[in-house]
């Protein structure tokens, strides 16, 4: 499932015990620009993400044509957050914030 909007993306499991959260296909470029010093391995890339009330640290990564936000089990219960939901990200890497 990939998102049809800028309104968010669709939540969709990759891995147990996680929910994944693809970055909208307008968004990879900037993604990729901010995150190119902030990689520590591997492609992943440290960031810090806001769901609703819920802060948390997490990791986004490359996954085909697209990066995903790791969201773990804690922030989908605080959040009430299930498979297909659609969500809105605050997220912020290596001191660049974009919404």
């Amino acid at each position: 499932m990939k998102p049809t909007s800028s309104n968010g993306a669709a939540c969709r499991p990759i891995q147990p015990p996680y929910l994944f959260a693809a970055v909208p296909d307008h968004l990879v470029g900037d993604v990729h620009y901010a995150a190119r010093e902030a990689s520590y391995g591997w492609g992943m890339v440290p960031v810090t993400a806001q769901i609703g009330q819920t802060e948390f640290t997490t990791s986004l990564f490359r996954r085909g044509d697209t990066d995903v936000l790791q969201m773990k089990v804690p922030v989908q219960r605080a959040e009430g957050l299930g498979l297909g939901d659609r969500i809105a990200v605050t997220m912020q890497i290596s001191g660049v914030s974009r919404r």
